[in-house]
């Protein structure tokens, strides 16, 4: 069994622990590993199909394909974007957080990032507030940039997601200026932009609980 993400040369697996919906990938975390693949600029990768867990992938500059051949995302560089998702206080985060629809109605409860069965995961609870959605985020004991790329990313599907509506990660693209300390509580805040048919455009924001700006990111979820 894989203890976590592996990455040799040109291949990599994204291990069962870090899914998202049941057997396959999450979609931060997932797309944060991939990002990998981009040596400058700002990565932005396109999840083609759910990224398989405990499966050897291979990458080369701008893709990653399972052991079949198929296509499981695309990789490339985009340009500066806009911090979309303002800063909400630690406070009014820890408030909104006992809000989270995803207590009551949560269409993969097992997420690695928001599911409220995994004492074991991230544990990122996003509420209503002000407009957005905001949970508090306590970074774990190993922080890595796929890490935050996971916590970047349900926040968003959060902002658009209601019951019996389910929301996948379609496409990401983020920026980290800096990686919370290991244990400190920081916020993270999720914006949506808009939605044309099954498609909802999202913006995301890590925060210190100083309102310090740590990373962002935008991304397309798609309905399911």
């Amino acid at each position: 069994m894989w203890e976590g993400v592996h990455v040799d040369g040109r291949s990599m697996v994204i291990a069962a622990r870090f899914n998202g919906p049941p057997g396959t990938g999450n979609g931060g975390y997932s797309a944060g590993t991939f990002a990998s693949l981009v040596d400058a600029g700002i990565p932005e990768v396109t999840l083609v199909k759910p990224p398989p867990l405990d499966v050897l992938l291979a990458a080369d500059e701008d893709r990653v394909v399972d052991p079949a051949g198929a296509v499981v995302a695309t990789v490339r560089a985009v340009p500066p974007f806009e911090v979309s998702a303002p800063p909400i206080t630690l406070a009014a985060a820890t408030g909104a957080a006992r809000s989270f629809a995803g207590f009551t109605d949560h269409p993969f409860p097992t997420c690695y990032v928001c599911g409220p069965e995994r004492a074991d995961g991230l544990r990122v609870f996003p509420g209503p507030v002000d407009g957005v959605v905001a949970a508090p985020f306590t970074a774990p004991a190993e922080v890595r940039p796929e890490t935050v790329w996971a916590a970047l990313d349900c926040p968003g599907g959060w902002s658009v997601l209601s019951a019996g509506r389910a929301y996948v990660l379609g496409r990401m693209a983020a920026v980290i200026a800096d990686l919370p300390a290991p244990g400190s509580e920081n916020v993270l805040v999720g914006a949506l932009a808009g939605t044309e048919g099954r498609k909802a455009a999202v913006h995301t924001a890590l925060y210190s609980p100083g309102g310090d700006l740590l990373a962002h990111a935008r991304a397309t979820w798609i309905a399911i």
